[in-house]
C-alpha cells in the first residue's frame, strides 16, 4: 500500500493514537516510579523494556486475537489492574515503614519486569483485538514500541524531579498512583 493512499494514512493516525493512549499509562505510572527516586541509568533500562514489552504485549495478542479475543482482553485487564493494586499497597505499605523491608526494587529483573508488564498488559489486550483485523504489525508494533518507551523516559524523568521536591511522601504518592490505575482497571 502506498503512503500517498488515504487508507494508509488513516491507518498511521489509528495505530497512533492507540500507541499514544497506551503509552500514558507508562507515563503515569513511570511518574509513580519516578517519585521514589530512580537513577538516569534505570530510566533508561525501565524505559528500554518498557519498550521492549510494549512491542512484545500486543505481538503476542495480535496472535491470539483470532481465537479468544473478548474473554483475554477483559482477563488481562484485570490482572493488570491486580498487579498494580499490589504494587501500589506495597509501596504504600514500604513507605509508611521505613526500617522495614523496601517495595520492589525496579533494578532488580523481577521488578523490572513487574513494571514493565504492568504497564504494557493493556497493549496485549488491543493486540487481541487488532489480530482480529488485517493491518500492517510492523508498523503498529513499532509505533507501540516507540511511544511505550518514550512515555516511560518522560514519566520517570518527571517523577524524578517531582520526587525530589516531594521528599519522603514520593513514595507513598507514588504508590497511590500505581493503586489508582489498578483501580481504573478493574472498574
Amino acid at each position: 500500500m502506498a503512503w500517498s493512499s488515504p487508507l494508509m494514512w488513516a491507518q498511521f493516525v489509528s495505530i497512533g493514537l492507540m500507541a499514544l493512549a497506551l503509552g500514558l499509562d507508562a507515563l503515569s505510572l513511570g511518574l509513580g516510579l519516578g517519585m521514589k527516586g530512580i537513577r538516569k541509568l534505570d530510566i533508561l533500562k525501565v524505559s528500554a523494556v518498557t519498550a521492549l514489552f510494549h512491542v512484545l504485549m500486543p505481538l503476542a495478542g495480535m496472535w491470539m486475537g483470532g481465537y479468544i479475543s473478548v474473554l483475554l482482553g477483559k482477563v488481562a485487564t484485570m490482572c493488570g489492574g491486580l498487579l498494580l493494586l499490589l504494587l501500589g499497597g506495597h509501596m504504600i505499605y514500604s513507605s509508611l515503614h521505613p526500617g522495614e523491608e523496601r517495595s520492589y526494587d525496579h533494578r532488580s529483573f523481577v521488578g523490572l519486569l513487574l513494571f514493565s508488564l504492568s504497564v504494557s498488559i493493556d497493549a496485549f489486550s488491543v493486540g487481541v483485538s487488532l489480530g482480529m483485523f488485517a493491518g500492517d504489525v510492523l508498523l503498529t508494533v513499532g509505533m507501540f514500541g516507540a511511544a511505550g518507551g518514550l512515555m516511560s523516559v518522560i514519566g520517570l524523568l518527571l517523577g524524578r524531579h517531582v520526587g525530589e521536591w516531594i521528599g519522603e511522601y514520593g513514595e507513598m504518592l507514588g504508590g497511590v498512583i500505581l493503586m489508582a490505575f489498578g483501580l481504573k482497571f478493574l472498574l
